[in-house]
This record gives C-alpha cells, structure tokens and sequence, in this order.
C-alpha cells in the first residue's frame, strides 16, 4: 500500500484493436475505501478498461497494480485470488442453482484456492461454509430457497454481489450494475452498495445513470474515445465545461 492510500493504479494504460485505440495513456488512481466511478459515452472505453484490470485484456503499454503489486499478465483467477472481483453487467449466477447454492459455490472455491475443488473436501467444509452464506443472504435480502433463475433483474444482481462479497475481496470493480432495473430496484442497489461501502470496501463503478453515479461517488473520471478528460469529485466533474460538452450534455 503506498503511503496516500492508494490501493488501485492504472499507470499509462494503452489498447488497441486493430487500427482502433480503445485506450490511450490512462492514468488513474482509485484511494482504498473509497468508491471511484468512472463515466463516459458509449464506445469511451470504459469496459476495456475493467477488463484490462481483471486480466481479460493484457494492455500494449502501461500495468495495472493493486495494494502494490503488478497484475498485468496475470490471469483473471489470479487477480480474483489476489483479491479483485467484479460484478457484470448482466448478472453471472447459475441459475438451475437455489440462492443459497450459488453463494457457497464460490465460498468452497476460496477456501480451496481453486474452482476445482475436492467433492470429498467440500462437504467438510460445507457446514462452515453454509452459516458464512446465510449471513450474506441476509444481508442482501434474498431469500436462499428461491431459485436463482426465477430471481427478477435487482434480485440477480444482489444475488451476484453476495457471490463476490464471499470471496472478501478488497477491491469491488462493477460494470454498470443498474442496467436494466426499475427504479426501485436501482434505488435498492444504491442502497445496498452504500451498505458495502460502509465496511471499508473500495469500489470502481462504471455507469451510466447519474443518479447512480452521483448518490455513491466519492470521485469521478470521465472517459472520451479512450482518453481521461476530467477527474475530479462529484461537484467538480458536474460544472466541468470539458465534460458537459463531452457527456452530460449541457
């Protein structure tokens, strides 16, 4: 950990596909226990740029460290070793699965240190496992007999943050995590994320709903054909002209 608390740098990051830079010289620093949102037009590169962090993607130039250490090249299951998860913009959950199965699953995965752990192995741990599961369905508000898949789109996702939440990670990367949702249920997922951040949890946040983005952000940088053209708090990134004439559109 560097001494200003630092737990996420994103240090002169570039991809490109093709004849098309996806990212050129991103420079971004994301504090520990803060939650950092990252907005921008469609096509700005801001999927790119999570899926760089959690090695989907290995960048042309530049590395990605989290809590001092170099992820860059590493794969995705390392990095959520490492301690790094995300949730997707469409929930990932097994969905012939009940609640309660699909938290333990990733619950015996860490314990294991592998998604391919012993059965044998499993069902010793899987007593322990169980009550770590409940507390987390409990605290997202779901109940652990429904069947996942019959879940609607807010139940999925609390669902998925459960998933990622039993892991402990340190840092939370979330791809646009309202998409799709009424408002209640986003105001329910803005809810439940102030809840998580209220334990010390960092978040990176891609989204595009600004009410979203301006009831949880501590920080904001904003994206533009690949590029970072404003950083800054809430209140600052909202009477930036760069970004009114760029995204928020007046």
């Amino acid at each position: 950990m560097s001494l200003d608390n630092t737990v996420l740098h994103i240090a002169d990051v570039h991809k490109s596909f093709g004849g098309l830079h996806a990212l050129s010289d991103i420079d971004l620093s994301v504090k520990e226990g803060t939650t950092h949102a990252i907005i921008g037009p469609n096509g700005a590169g801001k999927s790119t740029l999570l899926n760089v962090c959690i090695g989907r993607l290995i960048p042309d130039r530049g590395a990605v460290i989290f809590d001092g250490e170099e992820l860059t090249g590493k794969s995705p299951h390392e990095i959520n070793q490492a301690g790094v998860a995300r949730v997707f913009q469409t929930p990932e959950i097994f969905t012939e699965l009940n609640v309660l199965d699909n938290v333990i699953v990733p619950i015996l995965s860490k314990r294991d240190g592998s998604y391919r752990f012993n059965p044998m192995k499993s069902l010793k741990q899987r007593r322990g496992a169980y009550d770590e599961a409940m507390h987390l369905i409990e605290d997202v508000g779901l109940n652990p007999k429904d069947m996942s898949g019959s879940l609607s789109r807010g139940d999925k996702r609390r669902l998925e943050l459960a998933m990622c939440l039993s892991q402990h990670p340190r840092l939370l990367l979330l791809d646009e995590p309202t998409a799709g949702m009424s408002r209640h249920d986003t105001n329910s997922t803005i809810d439940l994320l102030k809840k998580i951040k209220e334990r010390g949890m960092t978040k990176v946040v891609i989204e595009h709903d600004m009410h979203v983005v301006f009831s949880l952000a501590d920080r904001i940088s904003v994206l533009a054909e690949g590029r970072i053209i404003a950083d800054g708090t809430p209140e600052e990134v909202k009477n930036s002209a760069v970004v009114q004439e760029a995204y928020l559109g007046g």
